[in-house]
């Protein structure tokens, strides 16, 4: 008994040393964080530095997002919810026409919201630019629009992702 005893305790030693070796091993640590932004920046270029903004540019768009940025956190909550009525009404046990489209109203309404300070946000920051800067962005613009489709052609559609949402719920039926 002694003897099981001292083995368990042996190897669960034994095993907390070799974690804590490990850990203390500068070579064999994985910086995730690190390793992530290291990947990000690679996937995205530092718009800071390929338009080669000025002190001054970079404060007033700063200000510009911080001004933006509840607004725009409102906005898209408000579209969250807005879609989740939306789906509610859709799929709900009891349902009418009348209501559906009402919700579809409200949710369009909140994704209008959006478009529009997005819209506003980018048309601010753009008249910021000088000529040159601008004909750099619209460079990258593009450039990162084609990477995006890229990847969008590689992964599998949303296609009827509602309706999969809606039969994958316990007690559906199909409605067809």
């Amino acid at each position: 008994m002694k003897m099981t005893r001292f083995l368990v305790l042996f190897l669960t030693l034994a095993f907390e040393v070799s974690i804590a070796a490990a850990q203390n091993d500068p070579s064999r640590q994985i910086d995730k964080p690190a390793q992530n932004a290291a990947t990000q920046e690679e996937k995205r270029p530092n718009l800071l530095l390929e338009l080669g903004l000025s002190s001054d540019q970079i404060d007033q768009i700063r200000s510009i997002n911080k001004e933006r940025r509840p607004r725009m956190e409102a906005a898209q909550k408000a579209m969250r919810n807005a879609n989740a009525a939306l789906d509610g009404a859709i799929y709900a046990d009891v349902t009418s026409a009348d209501e559906v489209t009402t919700r579809l109203k409200e949710f369009q309404a909140a994704q209008a919201q959006v478009v529009k300070l997005r819209a506003e946000n980018e048309f601010n920051i753009r008249r910021i630019l000088t000529p040159e800067q601008l004909v750099k962005f619209r460079e990258l613009r593009r450039a990162f629009a084609e990477k995006r489709e890229n990847l969008k052609s590689r992964l599998p559609g949303r296609r009827g992702t509602r309706l999969r949402r809606f039969l994958a719920k316990p007690g559906s039926q199909r409605p067809f």
